[in-house]
């Protein structure tokens, strides 16, 4: 019925935000946000109605989660950066119906999931920074998904996001977006040093392995990244423990999809994190690779908790 018409990893930087406003720092991100314009043209030229936001700034500590609210407007205020994000103005509108049916379908294939559609949970910053560069006249449709997962395996989010998928091809008659809002490596910069690594990655290391990463994605060698991919979240301090990736990667089949990455803001270093924004083609998988519900810590998929 419906259709899944593309997938991106996408950057949500505060410093987007302070990127706009006049000062030191005005026109400082403009290549994160010109990829996020892209984004939403492409979105719009492949008649998307709503998009599906893996947040890795919305926290859980049970159950996986999707906000679909009929509607939210206010002025949000970052807790974790109130110096950078502070009294934003957002509107969008939400998608309970779609959002219902997302999460009857992941329950269906036994990972629970809730969805709110008479809440007044607002989104996190992972959904609110994109839809204002991708989504500024309300064009489409937004859900937000949970996706610092504190307390869940990856295995558990691969498989949510292949019944996303699948929820949306079987049972919903429109066409959808999915992002995995989230950076790479995600070690801030030490106290004291931020405006040092304002361009910056933390270290060698984590921008070694980020850039090899990127090049895996670019040229599609999914079953490499795949098995390593709850030791890079570990050792690459990803954002979210990785959950949106995980999230991602399921809903493109796991280690048995073939498409590559398609690069629209190379990667770049910000705060100490790594970051990127990238498009990925949504082709037809039989998420025969999507791992079942007793994949085990042995066979490569570690707790979400495992970093903390």
């Amino acid at each position: 019925m419906g259709k899944l018409a593309l997938v991106a990893k996408i950057t949500h930087v505060p410093s987007m935000y302070l990127s706009e406003l006049d000062g030191p720092q005005k026109g400082f991100r403009q290549a994160a946000i010109d990829g996020h314009i892209e984004i939403g043209k492409r979105c719009r030229e492949l008649g998307v109605d709503t998009i599906v936001v893996f947040d890795t700034h919305w926290l859980v500590n049970a159950g996986y989660h999707i906000n679909c609210a009929q509607h939210w407007a206010g002025n949000y205020t970052s807790n974790e950066l109130p110096h950078f994000i502070s009294n934003m103005a957002f509107e969008y509108d939400g998608n309970p119906e779609l959002g219902r049916i997302l999460a009857a379908e992941c329950n269906a294939q036994g990972v629970d999931t809730l969805a709110h559609d008479a809440t007044t949970l607002d989104p996190e910053y992972g959904t609110l920074v994109p839809m204002r560069y991708m989504n500024e006249d309300r064009h489409f449709k937004v859900i937000s998904v949970s996706a610092m997962c504190t307390v869940h395996y990856l295995n558990d989010s691969a498989r949510l996001g292949w019944a996303m998928r699948e929820a949306i091809e079987k049972h919903y008659d429109g066409t959808v977006a999915f992002f995995a809002s989230g950076s790479l490596s995600h070690r801030f910069a030490q106290n004291g040093l931020a405006p040092e690594y304002a361009t910056k990655v933390w270290s060698p290391f984590l921008e070694t392995l980020d850039k090899e990463v990127v090049e895996m994605w670019k040229r599609g060698d999914w079953k490499t990244f795949c098995e390593m991919l709850p030791e890079y979240a570990v050792k690459g301090h990803g954002e979210g423990f990785m959950h949106d990736t995980a999230m991602m990667l399921g809903a493109l089949g796991w280690s048995e999809y073939e498409g590559q990455a398609e690069i629209l803001t190379p990667y770049f270093g910000s705060s100490g994190t790594g970051q990127i924004n990238c498009v990925f083609p949504v082709t037809p998988q039989t998420g025969n690779a999507v791992p079942g519900p007793q994949a085990s810590v042995e066979a490569g998929f570690a707790p979400g908790a495992s970093r903390v």
